[in-house]
């Protein structure tokens, strides 16, 4: 079955991926405290106005959803050594995203939905 909470969602993962994922949720919620958790299209996920972040594991990697390419362009200097693609970040189990630069993008993503509060938000 699949999860309905992101609790459900890192219960059902091996240790090697739970708990970078874990510290991953932590911070997250550090940055915004007022995102609600979801689990959308099989991620586990933050909504504030719209869908702000997610993170998920996969079989080779682990992944962060920004749900945004303009953020990724914004600091592509920092996220250097980095697989990514539109929207995503993917990184080894082994070496999580440093809680510093999650804050920063979580927070750009806030701030981008207070600038365009209305319509639709990609993902």
């Amino acid at each position: 079955m699949p999860a309905k909470t992101i609790d459900q969602y890192l219960a059902a993962l091996p240790d090697h991926q739970r708990v970078p994922l874990e510290k991953l949720r932590k911070t997250i919620k550090s940055a915004a405290p007022d995102a609600e958790e979801s689990i959308s299209y099989g991620l586990a996920a933050f909504r504030q106005n719209g869908m702000l972040v997610g993170f998920g594991a996969s079989t080779n990697h682990l992944g962060f959803y920004l749900m945004s390419g303009s953020t990724l362009k914004a600091y592509e200097n920092d996220l250097k050594g980095y697989d990514l693609s539109k929207g995503t970040i993917r990184f080894p189990e082994n070496s999580p995203l440093p809680a510093t630069l999650v804050r920063k993008l979580v927070r750009t993503r806030i701030a981008e939905h207070a600038a365009n509060p209305v319509g639709y938000r990609s993902f």
